[in-house]
């Protein structure tokens, strides 16, 4: 065994004086603020090389100790700010000697401790450490160094990966401790239990039931926040761990209590991850992930006690899924008119239909735009609002009247069992507020009447607790008095009468847009939606829930008489019926009674509109009043005539030109369709 005496001797043939010259560096580092604590023999050991760098002949002011990097892993650069010093003196030239206990102190990381090495060779920096000194100029020295960096590495690899893999083992047998999601504790044995409090088993329970009533996320959120409903919550960490806390729910604390398969009764570990690609410099992220559940180390079923079953469990996370506002998913539903949003599904490229608002939201059409934003070519189909909301509402609610008694009954059973729920929370609240304020009080008579100076704070806690006691029972009044703890006989009477008239209920201005739409979403799981070319018919194929797929027909609004599907019909009988000598209002009365209709779908026909189609048939000619017959010259119109030529309306021509007469001749009196049939229009004018 060699000893410190004969290293020494060793490593000053290779000395030379200028490294003497410069400074002498004693790295000082603990991986873990641990070990800074409680492995204080190996700290010292460091902080005494640097009598060691006076043995090589340094004088004690040219000596520096870098120890900033106490309590701090050796795996990466990032963070050793006393490193990164280290690296920086050496750039410099400042130093001639870096000292460490072993070579694992400096870096455990090859990338790291061979910047090192280049460094130090560049500007002839000699490395100590217990074996000897090493001059990284030389090769045996550099192949050396270089083989005790990368076992330092490994060293640190395998270390990991033995304490991985007995974590691993322990959660594959459920036996790795966590701590537990709310609504559970966990014993000193390590047993998970169901929170003894039962408020705190009540609130989680009433959570997992209003999402499953209302569907989603927010609307759980607000009914918490409407009914002053708070979470218990066990703290943490500091001296008061363990203890209950009542805070105010918010977005992630209920999106955690919804996703944790913990409360489905299962056992999970590993679901979120650490990815090193989203750690980055700088910056909060921890670098986890959400994992897929094929991922995770371990899922072992049934192993704690469970508030929800596993079916539940996978339905909520279907719904949250279908909540997203994506392009393949549902939605959730919202306030919008657009009863059918997040349903509707073009039949022709498979993709959900969007909506899309005018009129300052007023009216509204479902559109399906895939192959223009995806291929630049035409929308594939858009069908207005009013066509298919009221067309698919009367399918609704055909499948709804055989099930208006149950209705009744659940919707009765249902207010009782909220009404009852929260009525129990109150009092749950009442009775824990009454506790507290018997506790203060009780701690206040326990005091020596003389110590007044911890009578008078224990006197004031006492005070709170009472007025928040009080404040608790005068805000539990005011909830029984607007909401009464059971149906009057009016009541369940006013229910049965609603449900036995949906559609009243149905059209009432207290029901909101997004009730209408959770009711077609439990009956209905989507609609395809196919429109015959430019024609007015929609073909409509209903998935209803349980899978029964019904076929319909809707007819939408077009713009153009030639796009009807029945157009030549609707001519060849207006021949016939003109034929036949009837006038315009006796044809429009055939025609309606024989299921014609317009292009606007539920317009009927009109006297108006069969001497409009009369003339396009050319079947009615009509000169305006005061013009005598007369031939018109090359390119001059008469306004019916001109209107069928440009294949649009009279009164959109008239206004047309209304306001181009206004802009040119600065009329002070507006052009009437009678004043343009007396004019002659002419190509240039």
């Amino acid at each position: 065994m060699n000893h410190p005496s004969n290293r020494v001797s060793l490593g000053s043939q290779k000395l030379q004086p200028h490294h003497l010259e410069r400074l002498a560096v004693v790295y000082v580092r603990q991986s873990t603020l641990q070990q800074v604590s409680h492995h204080q023999e190996s700290t010292r050991l460091q902080y005494d090389l640097v009598h060691q760098a006076e043995a090589l002949g340094w004088r004690a002011e040219r000596i520096l100790v870098i120890d900033e990097d106490l309590g701090k892993s050796g795996a990466t650069a990032e963070g050793r700010s006393g490193f990164q010093r280290l690296v920086s003196e050496v750039s410099l030239n400042h130093v001639g000697l870096i000292l460490g206990i072993e070579m694992s102190r400096l870096a455990r990381s090859s990338k790291d401790w061979h910047q090192l090495l280049e460094v130090c060779a560049l500007f002839r920096t000699l490395i100590a450490d217990l074996d000897g000194v090493y001059d990284p100029m030389h090769y045996n020295d550099r192949l050396l160094l270089g083989l005790k960096g990368t076992m330092s590495e490994a060293e640190l690899h395998i270390l990991k990966q033995r304490m991985l893999a007995g974590t691993l083992n322990k959660a594959k047998r459920g036996e790795l401790a966590f701590d537990p999601p709310i609504g559970y504790l966990r014993r000193p044995s390590g047993e998970i239990v169901l929170d003894p409090d039962e408020q705190v088993q009540q609130v989680v329970r009433l959570i997992f039931r209003k999402f499953q009533e209302i569907g989603t996320l927010n609307g759980v959120l607000r009914y918490l926040v409407r009914q002053q409903i708070q979470v218990g919550v066990r703290v943490r960490i500091g001296s008061n761990r363990g203890d209950l806390e009542w805070r105010k729910p918010n977005r992630m604390t209920l999106q955690n209590l919804l996703k944790n398969p913990a409360y489905a009764g299962a056992y999970a570990y590993g679901r979120r991850q650490v990815d090193p690609r989203r750690k980055q410099p700088g910056k909060p992220s921890t670098g986890r992930v959400v994992s897929a559940p094929e991922d995770w180390h371990a899922f072992i079923k049934d192993r704690l006690p469970a508030y929800i079953s596993g079916e539940q469990y996978q339905q909520n996370l279907a719904q949250l899924q279908a909540n997203q506002a994506r392009a393949d998913a549902i939605g959730a539903a919202r306030h919008g008119e657009a009863l059918l949003s997040g349903l509707l599904v073009c039949q022709s490229c498979g993709c959900r239909m969007t909506v899309h608002y005018s009129g300052r939201g007023k009216t509204h059409e479902y559109v399906c735009t895939r192959l223009l934003s995806d291929y630049g070519g035409p929308r594939c189909q858009q069908v207005p609002g009013h066509t298919l909301n009221p067309f698919v509402t009367q399918q609704v609610l055909a499948a709804l009247q055989p099930a208006t008694l149950e209705l009744s009954l659940q919707a009765a059973t249902h207010l009782e069992q909220e009404r009852q729920e929260l009525d129990t929370l109150w009092n749950q609240r009442l009775e824990r507020a009454a506790m507290e304020a018997e506790r203060a009080a009780r701690h206040y008579r326990l005091i020596e009447p003389e110590n007044r100076l911890v009578a008078r704070q224990l006197a004031q806690d006492w005070e709170d607790k009472l007025a928040h006691q009080q404040r608790l029972q005068e805000d539990y009044q005011r909830f029984c008095a607007q909401q009464p703890r059971h149906l009057s006989p009016s009541e369940r009477t006013a229910i049965a009468t609603l449900a036995q008239d949906i559609p009243q209920l149905w059209e009432a201005p207290t029901t909101a847009p997004a009730q209408r739409k959770d009711i077609i979403r439990q009956l209905i799981q989507r609609i395809q939606v196919q429109v015959q070319g430019q024609s007015e018919k929609v073909d409509l194929a209903i998935e209803w829930t349980g899978g029964v797929v019904t076929h319909h027909q809707a007819i939408r609004p077009i713009v153009r008489w030639e796009h009807l599907s029945f157009y030549p019909q609707l001519c060849e009988r207006i021949h016939t019926l003109a034929a036949e000598g009837h006038q315009a209002a006796a044809i429009a009365t055939q025609l309606n009674q024989e299921a014609f209709h317009s292009p606007k779908s539920n317009t009927p026909f009109k006297s108006v509109t069969v001497l409009e189609l009369m003339r396009r048939l050319g079947l009615y000619q009509r000169r305006p009043k005061g013009v005598n017959s007369e031939v018109l010259a090359e390119h001059e119109w008469w306004l019916p005539d001109l209107a069928r030529t440009l294949e649009m309306t009279s009164s959109t021509l008239t206004l047309g030109l209304n306001k181009i007469s206004s802009s040119i001749a600065n009329s002070p009196r507006p052009l009437t369709d009678s004043s343009f049939g007396l004019m002659r229009l002419t190509s240039n004018g």
